[in-house]
């Protein structure tokens, strides 16, 4: 690994190691660019994020060598997009893998793509890839038959070379030696015939893997540059305390550590060691004193709280038509507990202050919405300061990567000239993160004579699911300051996609149907996205009440889905996953069953049908995923193996918020502060076995993957421990203790 003296401004490190990057940005991304963290207004009728960034070479940049650079504003959290953009690139400029590169998420690099969530990485950002390289392609293409006096129709594009039949060729670099690429995308792009793809429908091997498997620095807690120093703040002990006194001097004349910085009630200490910065931070928290009292819930009467606070009532769906008259209704209600991120590595940030300019590296799932925060907080003006994303070890949502990165640029600010790494500590991350909200579902519906559902009401209760910036007040360092910046006040998130209400609309056939949304501001712990957002809960919710009416119609699960469903693709899907699971030849045995679930991400995504099996210890409430058998139709295939990389990661980390997680807390804090309080799947509780069956749709719109998984897979555990043991749990964590003394 080769490293540049320094971090500056016009270096940055990536998780593969040292990437300098040498080129500097045309006009079109400084026109692009928006100073508040927000994309601009939306330009009508192009396709993906070119909507919001037209210019082409703000997405390809042909370099002096021939090679390729691609730009997205999107960041790699592990999910794979960049090598699943790398290969969108790659087939429509007709290069080899090799010669291209991808820049992800930087705010002087690339362009504003918002935060990196939701499933819109392929959506959003790979279209626009896809459609910019193929009219780059083109372009190419008519500048050559210029220079060769041909038709452009006669030429062959490929391998960096544009070639005339008669043998006569020109290089790419000869033809976009000045501003030849500035041109606005076009809404409509010809792209390479399905039937002559070479890339793209081929699992590529990973860009990202080499270096996470071997122990190569892979993630912004392994960066080290020159002259770095190692710094570790103090949290206030519980939500709404603050510093009332500290005695730092002994700690400030520690060998080795640099300064103590205080402001406000933000605490933090710098050493040019990292185990000397550790033990300075165990000796500051044992000086100081806090000012804190009874702000939280009493735990076991969290639903109460959240059913007693006030709401804004949101009508999301209300459809009425002729149907069948009712013979039987069933009414049900389900819950979900706060739950955390619980990324394996602790959240992390690299930082330098130097001539009035800050440069932050960071695992954050917004970059540009991250140098607006900051910015704002430092009271800088956003062009002063640069945020470049580099991966993070755990990611799945607004963890505490975003405070991670203010703490780091508040101490950067505090010993200038120095690159800063800061790190936080296990159960700092565990206390202070956004928890996914707790949230409650309640439904009502109506079968008629022949077991079809007639009638439908559904209500949702949920906390925001987003709180993360542009605004300094959603960093908390930004609130603990001597000059406190206030959270703003939380909003619901608009349909179609939306927040709590994410997939609370069923994709199902219900003439009459009606969706309540009851957002619910006050928060009783800090919240914001976990990944899916409300559809988790809102798909577990369904799903788990389909069963119920299938079993009241004395259907089969999977049959009773499929006669409520009229998309095509989404019955494909069901099918699929249930042949492959052998669903109408399934075997009972004692405490072993079976479960199903399907549904359609935001209803606008990906559809995956999910058929689990599962074995119940009764004596002690252990539930364990045996089996788990998905089909997923996410549009366009660009990588196989990492859509199936994607789908096993939702199967297993949705197994382990059903089966295992809940975040505990008393009158004043948070309890839940490490893995033995809060508890995950370990690996010898992970499933024997995952099939992951695509249904590719060459030609289609990509639907993104990454949240597909998580609400299916919680309503299919649920409804095979009912196949299973008769019992039917509707709070999550699907609690062990619950289950037991339900056998007895």
């Amino acid at each position: 690994m080769s490293e540049p003296a320094a971090p500056t401004r016009r270096t940055f490190l990536t998780g593969a190691g040292s990437l300098v990057v040498a080129f500097s940005l045309r006009p079109a991304l400084a026109q692009q660019e928006a100073l508040d963290g927000q994309p601009p207004p939306p330009a009508p009728h192009l396709p993906g994020s070119l909507k919001r960034s037209p210019w082409l070479d703000s997405w390809i940049r042909v370099d002096a060598d021939g090679s390729v650079t691609v730009r997205t504003g999107k960041a790699e959290l592990g999910q794979g997009i960049r090598t699943a953009m790398l290969q969108v690139a790659a087939e429509e400029l007709r290069l080899e893998p090799a010669r291209v590169r991808v820049v992800t998420a930087d705010t002087e690099e690339t362009v504003n793509e918002g935060y990196t969530a939701g499933s819109h990485s392929m959506q959003d950002s790979a279209t626009a890839i896809r459609h910019a390289a193929a009219q780059v392609r083109a372009l190419l293409a008519d500048l050559a038959a210029a220079r060769l006096g041909t038709e452009a129709a006669a030429l062959v594009v490929a391998d960096g070379v544009v070639r005339a039949p008669d043998g006569r060729q020109v290089t790419w670099a000869e033809l976009v030696a000045g501003d030849e690429l500035h041109l606005e995308a076009q809404p409509v792009s010809t792209f390479v015939p399905t039937d002559e793809r070479r890339v793209i429908g081929t699992s590529l091997p990973r860009l990202d893997i080499p270096a996470k498997v071997t122990g190569a620095p892979a993630y912004v807690q392994d960066l080290r540059p020159p002259g770095m120093v190692h710094a570790r703040v103090v949290r206030p002990p519980s939500p709404g305390a603050r510093l009332r006194a500290l005695d730092a001097a002994a700690v400030e004349r520690r060998p080795g550590v640099i300064k103590v910085v205080l402001d406000g009630s933000f605490l933090a200490v710098v050493a040019e060691k990292e185990w000397g910065a550790i033990t300075a931070m165990e000796a500051l928290a044992a000086h100081a004193t806090w000012t804190e009292g009874a702000a939280l819930p009493e735990t076991d009467r969290i639903f109460e709280t959240l059913a007693g606070l006030p709401a804004e009532e949101h009508l999301v769906h209300d459809n009425r038509a002729t149907a069948g008259s009712p013979t039987q209704t069933l009414e049900a209600a389900y819950r979900r507990r706060y739950q955390l991120h619980g990324s394996i590595g602790p959240s992390c940030a690299l930082a330098l202050f130097a001539d009035e300019t800050l440069t932050v590296w960071s695992h954050a799932q917004g970059m540009f919405p991250l140098r607006a925060a900051l910015a704002e907080m430092l009271r800088m003006r956003p062009e002063q300061v640069r945020c470049a994303h580099v991966e993070g070890s755990g990611c799945y949502g607004h963890n505490a990567a975003d405070d991670a990165a203010a703490d780091a640029a508040l101490i950067a600010r505090a010993v200038p000239s120095r690159p800063v790494l800061l790190q936080l500590m296990r159960e700092q991350e565990h206390l202070t993160e956004p928890c996914g909200p707790a949230m409650m579902t309640r439904v009502r519906a109506s079968l008629d004579a022949a077991g079809t559902i007639v009638d439908w009401d559904y209500a949702v209760r949920s906390n925001t699911h987003l709180t993360r910036p542009p605004g300094a007040g959603n960093l908390l360092p930004a609130q603990l300051l001597a000059e406190p910046f206030a959270p703003p006040r939380p909003k619901p998130l608009p349909q179609p996609e939306g927040g709590g209400d994410r997939n609370a609309i069923p994709l199902y056939r219900l003439p009459n149907a009606r969706v309540l949304h009851q957002f619910v501001p006050e928060m009783p712990l800090r919240v914001s996205a976990l990944r899916a957002l409300g559809a988790y809960v809102n798909v577990f919710s369904i799903e788990s009440f389909m069963d119920e009416l299938a079993a009241a119609a004395g259907q089969d699960p999977v049959a009773f889905r499929l006669r409520h469903l009229e998309d095509p693709r989404a019955q494909a899907v069901i099918r699929t996953a249930a042949e492959r699971a052998g669903w109408s030849g399934r075997q009972r045995a004692r405490n072993r069953g079976h479960g199903f679930a399907f549904a359609r991400y935001k209803n606008l995504g990906a559809y995956l049908a999910l058929a689990v099996e599962v074995e119940i210890a009764r004596e002690t409430g252990r539930i364990r995923l045996r089996r788990a058998v998905a089909a997923i139709d996410a549009g366009e295939a660009v990588n196989p193996d990492g859509i199936r990389n994607q789908v096993e990661g939702g199967i297993i980390q949705s197994t382990s918020w059903t089966l295992y997680e809940q975040v505990t807390f008393d009158r004043s804090r948070i309890t839940s502060r490490d893995w033995s309080t809060y508890p995950i799947l370990r690996m010898k509780a992970a499933p024997e076995r995952i099939e992951v069956h695509i249904l590719d749709r060459a030609g289609e719109p990509f639907l993104g993957t990454g949240e597909a998984a998580q609400g299916p897979t919680a309503a299919a555990l649920a409804n095979a421990v009912v196949d299973a043991v008769g019992v039917r749990l509707r709070e999550i964590p699907l609690r062990r203790d619950v289950l037991r003394e339900a056998l007895i």
